[in-house]
């Protein structure tokens, strides 16, 4: 009848109530696939015509990589991405997968000490004991068959802290790394937090995506060992490389995942922040509870 705005509302809850059957029958599976073709046809018109409209008002959606994405989701190119912490939310803090490095007056600073520290990780890493599985059986918890790198030394960890206590032992081999780590606004929650580790993926290793237990913090890479094609990190819809002396801080409750597909291992330093958006009445709140939380499970 001509009327293709309102024919694509039919097809497109025709297909969303077909994709939750097991079944359906031939002539009718033959129309769902008439009709996806036309919404497809209709999603292409649509982003054309909107890209023709943005370009003739001299929109360039390259300079803005936020307005660049929000383009993506509204042509169905990419998910909306939101945190997605497994153990505790804070409302109210920015989506934000990837923090600008120059936000942080810290950074030059720990930046400036690579040389010094990827030493120290060297020598560590001649001892073939210092590193551990990352992903470890605990006796207490389900063993679930989606758990990729449980107990593989694919992706390995050596602690510098561990559950906020320091690790005296390797404190001791990289002193200096120690050191630089200290003047960082590590997030201190007794018991539990910092967490700071050199972590080693193994050439061919992946990283599932998945979500970090919480989004009042933020992780940091400080690449040390990365090889020619070691692959990247992808938080939410953004991808970054790793590049060896350079910061990477991104929000680990939001969906993320790594890879490297190179032939030799990639080593970062990762280390735990405060959410820079939180005061530090916010902050001890959300020690304390987590303190709780963690007594409350212990008991």
């Amino acid at each position: 009848m001509g009327e293709k705005r309102a024919a694509l509302g039919y097809y497109q809850a025709a297909l969303k109530v077909a994709a939750g059957e097991a079944q359906v029958p031939r002539d009718v599976a033959q129309a769902l696939r008439r009709a996806a073709e036309v919404c497809g046809r209709q999603a292409r018109d649509y982003e054309d015509f909107l890209r023709r409209a943005l370009s003739e008002h001299g929109a360039d959606p390259a300079t803005s990589p936020r307005f660049a994405e929000s383009l993506e989701i509204a042509f169905g190119k990419q998910p909306l991405q939101l945190q997605q912490p497994t153990r505790y939310c804070f409302p109210g803090l920015p989506q934000q997968a990837f923090y600008p490095r120059e936000q942080f007056s810290w950074v030059a600073e720990l930046e400036a000490q690579t040389d010094v520290i990827r030493e120290e990780l060297e020598r560590v890493l001649e001892d073939p004991r210092a590193f551990e599985p990352y992903l470890q059986t605990q006796h207490n918890q389900p063993k679930l068959n989606n758990q990729q790198n449980l107990d593989s030394m694919d992706w390995s960890a050596c602690y510098l802290w561990r559950e906020g206590a320091l690790n005296t032992g390797m404190a001791q081999r990289c002193p200096r790394t120690v050191e630089a780590l200290s003047r960082l606004p590590l997030c201190q929650i007794p018991g539990q937090m910092p967490s700071v580790l050199f972590s080693r993926l193994s050439p061919g290793a992946t990283i599932v995506p998945h979500y970090g237990a919480v989004n009042t913090r933020l992780i940091c890479h400080l690449p040390l060992i990365v090889p020619p094609d070691c692959g990247a990190l992808r938080v939410g819809n953004y991808q970054r490389p790793w590049r060896e002396g350079e910061l990477l801080i991104f929000d680990d409750s939001m969906e993320h995942e790594a890879w490297n597909p190179s032939a030799r291992e990639r080593v970062v330093l990762l280390f735990d922040i405060w959410r820079p958006e939180l005061n530090e009445e916010e902050r001890q709140w959300v020690s304390r509870m987590l303190q709780a939380v963690k007594a409350y499970e212990a008991g």
